[in-house]
């Protein structure tokens, strides 16, 4: 096989498919990544496109001297916008639009968990009374001896209200540690309603209104909080309530789940409203009498991106691949038909199924595409169109041409982690806690715990970062959490199965895993539970003895392969929340140091926290590795601690 082609990806079924789809004649995002070339300037962030008197390109500073005030002067666009001010705008215009998509997916489920609790809808129910009734507790929604559909109903409306506020602050701001609360409020970046900060953004970065760099970014911190406190929480909870909290699961990952003898439908995108549904549908009698009448043995469903998270958790269904894998599925010649939502979706899928015989149907009203077939998802009548997406699935499969190479790349996984489990899994059923995580990061035995999560990026190569990255981390006794095509990457790698702690891991944390029978990898679902990761920290303050805020805690964050905006929004509310992040590929405010200086040290003086940019996935891991360091000699636990047997007597002291 070609250098070049080894250079695209780490994963071997997926080398397999670009070298098919370059036998085929199917023109790849990896194609067309070295075809055109990244605009230096608008890389840097330093392309101003909000007025019609530009596009203005303000140069990179020459040299490593400091501008003199001249130098300053001529690097400005036509209405004397400075190199701050638009990279400043370009970075939270990025927030914004991620903070917007991930909670656009919040009120999504919240208006279906209010259509479900009002009875409009058939096909869903409430699946864990439980998280609901904690739910009614944090919006103040009366419990009592009330059914359980008009608590529903209740904690849905106070969800929608959410969006809208106008004053105040958010509900789960106080789900925060107190300190953290203090830290927020001090800087003036509790978010009100979530739809208020993205508008209130948006209104700033418009030509000729905020022009101060540090008062841009603060809009964009709270913009992100919204989001990470605010959308995606609520997404995570009340998908939570709807289709079940996650629970550890056994599947599997990669190219190699297709099967040729059955109809494979790949469900792709964000938004898990239709695909549990369509789970369901798969295996109506109706429906499987169908395929077998086309001649298959059936029905095999396969996820592709965060949706394939989703229905992996929950029931589980294999995993198809990552981001970069969604035209690979195509070019296996088996995807009978890719049904897809929103979010991370690429307008080539229809071109490169021309090249097979594979149907593209999308679903949202939000997201159509050119050349697609469009089955308008409606909750009100979700099984019927559940089954004519699978119908014409299978209407595709009898049409198959010969062009069919299914990898033999499969890897098992475990997979469901949530905050809920992981207290469970830790303490217990009568004595769910943190405490063990806790004593075991005190002890030494686990140095700290590091979230690794975000995209691929064709601009490096795929999956190698992620896992590269991981890989140092558990060496190094840090527990790992992932979501996302991250998480995708390290399972198709091994890094999620129990065993894989005594292989990769370094002797501490792999003694933990064993007594507890975890992976050392942690798999908490899609991009939009990165939530679960602020709650697990928290949960991690709030049982004592690490400190009392997130900031004081071991941890550090990381985005090795980015390239979303989601992704930068993300990336923003971990530092707000006092989480120290590292992102590789690429970094957008560049072409501003005095920009890259405020987000790379100045938010340190404010959050307890900041951003910092590593393209080497290994030195990235090394400076995660320090930062945890630093944080344990704070906490006085840099040193590891003999354990002792107490006697009677040495307890009586006690």
């Amino acid at each position: 096989m070609a250098e070049k082609t080894k250079a695209k990806s780490i994963d071997q079924a997926s080398l397999q498919m670009i070298e098919k789809a370059s036998c085929d004649g199917v023109n790849l995002s990896f194609d067309r990544a070295s075809a055109i070339k990244p605009c230096p300037i608008g890389e840097v962030g330093s392309c101003c496109k909000v007025c019609s008197m530009g596009p203005c390109r303000v140069p990179l500073p020459k040299g490593k001297a400091p501008e003199t005030p001249e130098e300053k002067r001529k690097r400005r666009g036509v209405c004397g916008a400075t190199a701050e001010t638009i990279a400043a705008r370009n970075f939270v215009r990025m927030i914004a639009a991620g903070a917007a998509a991930h909670s656009d997916h919040g009120r999504s489920v919240a208006e279906l968990l209010l259509a479900v609790g009002r009875g409009e809808v058939s096909g869903y129910e409430i699946r864990d009374e439980q998280k609901l009734l904690a739910l009614a507790m944090d919006f103040g929604v009366e419990i009592g001896d009330r059914p359980i559909a008009e608590i529903a109903a209740d904690v849905a409306q106070k969800a929608l209200a959410e969006f809208g506020r106008h004053d105040g602050e958010s509900t789960f701001i106080k789900r925060a540690p107190l300190k953290r609360q203090e830290i927020w409020r001090k800087n003036g970046v509790v978010p009100r309603g979530i739809d208020r900060e993205i508008v209130e953004l948006m209104h700033r970065t418009h030509a000729g209104v905020d022009m101060e760099y540090h008062n841009i970014i603060q809009q964009g911190i709270r913009a992100s909080l919204a989001d990470g406190w605010g959308g995606s929480m609520i997404a995570t909870d009340l998908q939570d309530v709807l289709f079940g909290t996650p629970s550890p699961v056994l599947g599997q990952i990669n190219l190699g789940v297709f099967k040729e003898d059955e109809v494979n439908v790949i469900i792709h995108g964000h938004e898990p409203l239709l695909s549990e549904v369509i789970v369901a549908a798969a295996a109506d009698p109706e429906i499987q009498a169908l395929a077998k009448k086309a001649g298959a043995k059936g029905i095999n469903l396969a996820g592709q991106c965060c949706t394939a998270n989703e229905i992996l958790m929950r029931h589980g269904i294999p995993l198809a691949g990552n981001f970069l894998q969604q035209e690979l599925s195509l070019v296996t010649g088996a995807c009978d038909a890719m049904v897809v939502d929103v979010q991370c979706i690429m307008e080539s899928l229809p071109d490169v199924a021309q090249c097979y015989h594979t149907k593209i149907i999308t679903t949202s009203p939000k997201a159509k595409i050119t050349g697609a077939v469009h089955i308008d998802f409606d909750e009100h009548h979700a099984m019927e169109r559940a089954k004519d997406v699978l119908k014409l699935a299978i209407e595709a499969y009898t049409h198959r041409g010969k062009k069919i190479q299914i990898p033999e790349c499969k890897t098992d996984l475990v997979a469901g982690f949530s905050h809920e489990t992981i207290n469970y899994m830790l303490g217990g059923l009568f004595r769910a806690s943190y405490r063990p995580l806790n004593d075991n990061i005190i002890n030494g035995r686990i140095r700290g715990v590091a979230g690794v999560v975000g995209c691929n990026n064709v601009r490096v190569t795929h999956n190698e970062a992620h896992v590269a990255m991981v890989k140092e981390l558990i060496k190094n006794d840090v527990l790992v959490l992932q979501t996302g095509c991250s998480a995708m990457a390290s399972a198709m790698a091994g890094l999620m199965v129990p065993e894989a702690a005594k292989q990769y891991a370094g002797a501490g944390l792999a003694s933990v895993c064993e007594t507890v029978g975890m992976p050392p990898v942690l798999h908490l679902g899609s991009c939009v539970d990165n939530s679960r990761i602020l709650v697990a920290a928290t949960a991690m303050v709030k049982d004592g003895g690490l400190g009392d805020d997130v900031s004081d805690l071991p941890v550090a964050g990381a985005a090795p392969e980015w390239f979303s905006e989601k992704a930068l929004t993300i990336g923003q509310y971990f530092v707000a929340s006092g989480v120290f992040t590292v992102f590789g590929a690429t970094w957008p405010t560049t072409g501003s140091p005095e920009v890259t200086e405020h987000l790379f040290g100045g938010l340190e003086k404010m959050y307890g926290a900041m951003w910092a940019f590593e393209n080497d996935p290994i030195k990235a891991a090394q400076m995660m590795i320090a930062h945890i360091d630093k944080k344990r000699q704070a906490l006085g636990i840099s040193k590891a601690r003999e354990r002792v047997l107490f006697d009677m007597a040495m307890r009586r002291e006690l």
